[in-house]
Formats: C-alpha cells, structure tokens, sequence
C-alpha cells in the first residue's frame, strides 16, 4: 500500500475563525520541524508549490508584484492574476487570490517554524477551506521530510473520506453549515 494510500488525516485542530463585519478570516496554524527559511521556499517556489499547494504559480512568490494563480484539481483550471502586496523572506507573504486576501506568517519555532496562514473566505465555504488547508499541510510537512504523500487538492481530495470528516468536524467547531454538496451524498 502506499504512503498516499495510508494517509488518514488527524483531527480537526489548529484552525478558527475570525469575524469582522462581513469579513470572515479563517486562521490556521501549522508547526514544522523544518527552519523557517525552507519552509519559505515551499510557500513560494513554484516547483515546491506544485507538490503540495491547491494553485500552481507563474513565477516565485516571494518577490512583491503579480503572479498567475492557477486552481489544480478543479473541473476546469481557474487562472487568476494575484498580487503579491508583502514579501519579507522568511518571515511573511501577503497575497490575493482569486479575490481574497492571505497572509502567511512565519515565526522560528523550536528547532522548526510556526506557520500562520490568515485567508478571507466566503462563509459558506470555511469548513471546506480548513479541510482543504489542513491536507495541504499535511502534505507539505511530508513534503518537507522527504517522504511524500502528493498532492491532494480540488476536486480529488474532496471525494477522499478524511476530507469529508475534517469539512464535517471544522463546521460543528465553527458553527457553520455544510453545503448540501460537499456533504459527500
């Protein structure tokens, strides 16, 4: 069996919400062992990008500017131009993205970093968003280790039962809904 295959997410944890008027912010926080510095690299370079994240990029993140974002693993590929407001290596990214705002913060940890990831999202779809980041974490931290899982993004990680338990168990923390699609019936 392989590493993807044997791959069950943990428990919803490590995310919330944050409300302010009509703004919803989901904010999720990851540990790696890895010094902030790599850990950057991964967030930014296109190549690393690609392992792990839900968009591919057009050029490296951390240079202030624009950049094409392009969905994977959706019907159809959404390309967006985003804007690269804030870019502080090692420390933080800040973005839009197909509309919404992301600020990525890393702070030295241990012998590893703390990664905070702010990112305005509908409300409707914050359950859905905190799954989604979480595998996408989980698959970074992989990644980083040397041992990876491979990207599970879109369409394809949201018929995976572990997506489904986490949409499930970050909606009941949140007090949210889940839509009646991504319900998995």
């Amino acid at each position: 069996m392989s590493k993807r295959e044997q791959y069950q997410p943990g428990p919803a944890a490590g995310a919330e919400v944050k409300k302010d008027a009509d703004v919803w912010t989901l904010v999720v926080v990851r540990d790696f062992r890895h010094p902030p510095a790599k850990v950057w690299e991964a967030i930014t370079d296109p190549a690393h990008l690609r392992e792990w994240a839900p968009y591919d990029s057009d050029r490296n993140l951390g240079n202030v500017g624009t950049a094409q974002l392009t969905t994977v693993g959706a019907g159809k590929p959404m390309t967006s131009e985003s804007r690269i407001s804030k870019a502080d290596a090692p420390k933080l990214l800040e973005l839009s993205w197909g509309g919404q705002q992301m600020r990525w913060e890393l702070e030295p940890y241990g012998a590893g970093t703390r990664l905070t990831l702010w990112h305005n999202i509908d409300r409707g779809f914050i359950s859905m968003g905190a799954a989604g980041w979480h595998i996408c974490f989980d698959v970074l931290g992989a990644q980083l280790d040397s041992d990876p899982i491979g990207r599970m993004v879109g369409m394809d990680v949201m018929k995976f039962g572990g997506w489904q338990r986490l949409n499930a168990e970050y909606a009941k923390q949140f007090g949210v809904e889940l839509p009646t699609w991504s319900r998995g019936s």
